[in-house]
C-alpha cells in the first residue's frame, strides 16, 4: 500500500497551485534545483510568521545552492 506522504528518497506528488508568486506546477517548475517545501498550521500567528520571513530572508543564500522555497499554508491566498 502506497504511503499518503512521500518518504524519504521518493518522488513528491505532482500538483498544482495558485501562489503568491503566481501558478506553479510542481515538480515541473522546479526540474534541476533543490526545492524546499515548508508549512505552517494557520497564517499570521507570531510563529509562523517569523519562520516564514526567516525563509525569506535567507532566499538569497539558498538560491546560491540552486534551492527553491515553497512555502506551503492551508488558509486563504493573501
Amino acid at each position: 500500500m502506497q504511503s499518503l506522504y512521500p518518504r524519504i528518497g521518493e518522488a513528491a506528488p505532482e500538483f498544482k497551485a495558485v501562489t503568491t508568486q503566481g501558478p506553479i506546477n510542481f515538480p515541473a517548475d522546479y526540474k534541476g534545483n533543490w526545492v524546499i517545501l515548508f508549512s505552517h498550521p494557520a497564517d499570521f500567528t507570531p510563529v509562523c510568521t517569523s519562520e516564514f520571513m526567516t525563509f525569506a530572508s535567507m532566499e538569497n543564500k539558498f538560491a546560491d545552492v540552486n534551492c527553491k522555497l515553497v512555502g506551503l499554508s492551508v488558509d486563504g491566498l493573501y
